[in-house]
């Protein structure tokens, strides 16, 4: 053999080599790529299974009846959204309707009403989608699912944009504010402000959801949120007297929903801060557990620290004139100026600390329920009529003399007099009055920690309270 011929053979080996080695490499970056896809995929079937568990359904529970099990679902309806189906098939939503049926969390009671283990269906899905995704509450489609479910009940009341129902959904009460539809913008503004991210809290109103109802005859805007027996806390106070405790709670409890609105928090998913622009009494809830819960945000305007801009609502409503601060009635508040917002609200709370603070019963006195300047200006007061009182003339809500004698109400009438001061800039901040509340119920040994006992509450018409004298009273 030659050696050219020699060498030849050796280069091809070598090139056949060099081959195989690079199929081999080849190959095995394809397997690893295709077990790589493997583990992706399940991973993602895996993820997004339990990410539809959490917000869109709750764990099927069995109701234990007889060594029988049976087990609730939920079908969803191609005209009205989602209805309740049982594990036979039986269908419960309107006849015709296409379904296609998934398991729901609920338990059924005795009654036949349906409630989440551990939680109230609403509750537990609001506070999970809050969680999982932006903060801004329910699905778009989730809402109307539910709106489209409730029965509505009774009238507990009406506002300027119209009637406030009592109404169910399967088993739990709920409240739902129904705008005509010439009110569209009053209701879009609210479901806005609603469904601002990190919005939720204890002390601010729950939103349940939000949609538009034809009737026939007219287009029914709906705000669904959670309902309180109690009604508002004008309500409650002209039934019932509270005692130092329970008003320290229930100031207190404002005070926390306010300073949640006017701080904001920061963060990717972030709140900007918020002014309510109409705090008064019948727009404050109070809850099973004496605490209280800001409503009607219609009105708010919402801060936004990057761009510096005050997102004020197109409307020329301004807040209920009885509770309107100097700045307001004057026509002097800088609306560029977001703090001036935040103080214009100090000027009202003080104005509710004060209808709290005239139904503390101490040693069976307490003053009848009155509105702020009740005794200055007639039952609806003009504008006019309103500025004259507090700007011109410089009154504020008269004081009893019986206050001077309570270390409570001392401490309360400090807070109102420095919150309902001529000048903003003098008025204390919503976090500020929270310390202070807090430092005049321990200096009392008073308990303002939530809890659903009612003894600190008392009727108005009970004869242990004795209503003093509106001539008894101290500037």
């Amino acid at each position: 053999m030659s050696p050219s011929s020699s060498g030849d053979d050796t280069l091809l080996t070598l090139r056949i080599g060099q081959s195989t080695l690079w199929m081999l490499a080849i190959s095995s970056i394809l397997i690893l790529a295709v077990i790589l896809l493997i583990v992706v995929f399940f991973r993602w079937r895996r993820g997004k299974c339990l990410l539809s568990k959490k917000t869109l359904f709750l764990r099927t529970k069995r109701k234990r009846k007889g060594g029988k099990s049976s087990k609730i679902y939920l079908s969803k309806d191609s005209e009205t959204g989602t209805t309740v189906t049982t594990a036979n098939g039986n269908h419960h939503g309107p006849p015709g309707s296409i379904t296609s049926s998934v398991e729901v969390p609920l338990l059924v009671k005795a009654n036949g009403q349906s409630v989440a283990s551990g939680h109230p269906p609403l509750n537990e899905m609001v506070d999970m989608s809050t969680i999982s995704s932006s903060g801004s509450g329910l699905p778009l489609l989730v809402q109307r699912s539910i709106a489209r479910q409730i029965q509505l009940q009774e009238v507990i009341g009406k506002g300027r944009y119209g009637e406030v129902w009592k109404g169910r959904w399967r088993g739990e009460s709920v409240a739902v504010k129904i705008f005509s539809s010439r009110d569209e913008t009053s209701w879009q503004r609210e479901v806005e402000i609603y469904q601002t991210v990190m919005l939720r809290h204890d002390n601010i109103l729950g939103f349940i959801a939000a949609d538009n109802k034809d009737n026939g005859t007219w287009t029914q805007l709906w705000l669904v949120t959670d309902y309180h027996e109690n009604g508002s806390l004008f309500d409650f106070l002209s039934r019932h007297t509270v005692d130092s405790a329970t008003m320290c709670r229930m100031a207190y409890s404002i005070a926390n929903g306010v300073c949640h609105l006017h701080y904001e928090i920061e963060g990717f998913q972030g709140k900007p801060p918020i002014a309510h622009r109409d705090l008064k009494s019948k727009n404050i809830l109070v809850k099973k557990d004496l605490t209280c819960a800001i409503a009607d945000l219609g009105l708010a305007v919402r801060y936004y620290s990057d761009s510096r801009d005050v997102d004020i609502p197109c409307t020329t409503k301004v807040g209920t004139k009885r509770y309107l601060p100097p700045e307001v009635l004057d026509d002097t508040l800088l609306t560029s100026d977001f703090e001036s917002f935040r103080r214009a609200d100090i000027y009202s709370f003080a104005l509710v600390l004060w209808e709290l603070a005239r139904r503390c019963n101490i040693g069976g006195i307490v003053e009848d329920y009155q509105l702020p300047y009740f005794d200055m200006v007639p039952d609806d007061p003009t504008l006019e009529e309103m500025k004259k009182v507090v700007v011109t003339d410089g009154k504020r809500p008269l004081i009893p003399n019986r206050w001077s004698s309570n270390e409570s109400l001392r401490g309360m009438t400090r807070v109102m007099k420095e919150c309902w001061s001529h000048n903003p800039s003098a008025r204390l901040t919503a976090m500020r009055i929270k310390k202070t509340i807090a430092a005049i119920a321990a200096a009392e040994d008073l308990t303002i920690s939530h809890n659903s006992s009612t003894s600190g509450i008392g009727s108005s018409g009970g004869s242990s309270c004795k209503l003093v004298s509106d001539a008894s009273y101290v500037v």
